[in-house]
């Protein structure tokens, strides 16, 4: 009801900014019929979250809402995404106007901490929540275990589970978003596995740009956006099978010097392409832009539905 509210409110908006969706689980019909009739909008998208729909096991689903997110793409005055994947999603679906928009952080909120001396042992960490965790991080955790034995390493995985565990080698903390940078601070080496499938294709590395952001070395699967922002063997390593996973993990653990290394690099990349700081003008002039496009109008009055 609030969302209505929001959309309704919206009619006097010179544009609207939806992320994904302004009612999700609402077929088409509905999202259209709110939407302000001659009010331009701009939809987001930094996963591929027509998956949810178009790939739904229940059949009704698939039928009532498969092509919703394509229509919303087909209407919008310009699609936002994340990667490669979303942006031929987007061209197919009929869009008008299609920007790459990558995933950032705020540079200024996640700093590098000094690194690890070898006073502590090494942590590898991994943050997510508990459904990737099972589907794509505990499995590498099984990997890693006979490496993290023998070199007194520890896992620490960020979201994991809702509640706190310690047990061996593996470390367990509840995600909460004021603590989350701190806790990628305490690790030495970040880590993004992902399975090969239609929903993590449509994945824009936060993880990775996370871990970087705070200097850390990274290691991930070479899955979608995954290959452009991991440079191998110059701010992380990509790798496939397990023993490419064991390898790579052991030699971060054994070389302090090669973290540094590329963590410094990853750390350089972030600054450079994936900051609030650089894209914020960058959107701001997206907004504008087709605003103008669709009216000739310049002055820009924003309206928000967060999906």
């Amino acid at each position: 009801m609030q969302r209505i509210k929001h959309m309704l409110n919206a009619r006097d908006a010179d544009l609207i900014w939806i992320e994904k969706e302004a009612l999700p689980w609402m077929p088409w019909v509905f999202e259209h019929a709110l939407l302000p009739k001659g009010v331009p909008y701009v939809v987001d998208y930094d996963d591929s979250v027509f998956h949810r729909y178009d790939l739904h096991q229940n059949p009704i689903i698939r039928f009532g809402l498969g092509t919703k997110l394509r229509r919303i793409m087909a209407g919008a005055a310009c699609v936002t995404v994340g990667n490669e994947y979303l942006a031929e999603y987007a061209h197919c679906a009929g869009a008008r106007r299609v920007e790459y928009v990558p995933t950032v952080v705020d540079i200024e909120r996640y700093t590098v901490r000094l690194p690890n001396t070898g006073e502590g042992p090494v942590r590898i960490g991994w943050i997510g929540t508990p459904k990737t965790w099972k589907s794509s991080a505990e499995p590498v955790f099984e990997i890693l275990r006979s490496v993290l034995i023998e070199r007194g390493a520890k896992f620490h995985a960020v979201g994991a589970h809702l509640l706190s565990v310690e047990t061996g080698n593996l470390e367990v903390v509840p995600w909460k978003e004021e603590t989350e940078v701190a806790e990628i601070q305490t690790f030495d080496i970040g880590i993004m596995p992902l399975h090969d499938d239609p929903w993590t294709r449509g994945k824009c590395g936060y993880k990775l740009i996370q871990y970087m952001a705070c200097g850390l070395p990274v290691v991930a699967s070479p899955i979608g956006v995954n290959k452009t922002i991991v440079q191998n063997g110059i701010n992380g390593f990509l790798v496939e099978t397990p023993a490419e996973w064991r390898s790579a993990i052991s030699t971060l653990i054994d070389n302090p010097d090669l973290r540094r290394t590329m963590g410094a690099a990853g750390r350089k990349l972030v600054q450079s392409q994936y900051t609030l700081q650089t894209w914020s003008t960058n959107v701001l002039n997206i907004l504008s832009e087709s605003r103008a496009l669709h009216t000739g109008a310049e002055d820009l009055h924003v309206g928000r539905s967060h999906g």
